[in-house]
């Protein structure tokens, strides 16, 4: 398999994540614990962007509804939340990421 460099780990601090557009793609890449994940940055629901929401360890929280999802496996866990509606968003598309180095490098197969 064939990966790609997109950032330096000193780029993406733990408790923080950042957004990048490889390819048509947009992805998430988030630092928790020392350990770094990759997500699409479009929530399932309607799209928002991910980058502008809320990581609290190892949860993300959409700006636009509220919808949740664990960067570690891309389950949805919560959301959308709506004024007194709570829908349900599918689970997020996750990307293969390895460090090498100091190295943050993407699988080629998005």
């Amino acid at each position: 398999m064939e990966f790609i460099e997109i950032a330096k780990i000193d780029e993406i601090p733990p408790g923080t994540a950042k957004a990048f557009k490889i390819n048509a793609e947009e992805i998430l890449v988030a630092n928790y614990n020392g350990s770094y994940y990759a997500i699409s940055n479009k929530c399932t629901h309607m799209g928002g962007d991910l980058s502008r929401g809320k990581l609290d360890g190892s949860i993300v929280t959409c700006p636009r509804h509220a919808s949740k999802f664990d960067i570690t496996t891309g389950k949805n866990l919560q959301g959308p939340k709506i004024g007194p509606f709570r829908g349900r968003a599918k689970d997020i598309k996750t990307y293969e990421l390895k460090v090498e180095g100091n190295n943050l490098k993407l699988s080629k197969n998005l």
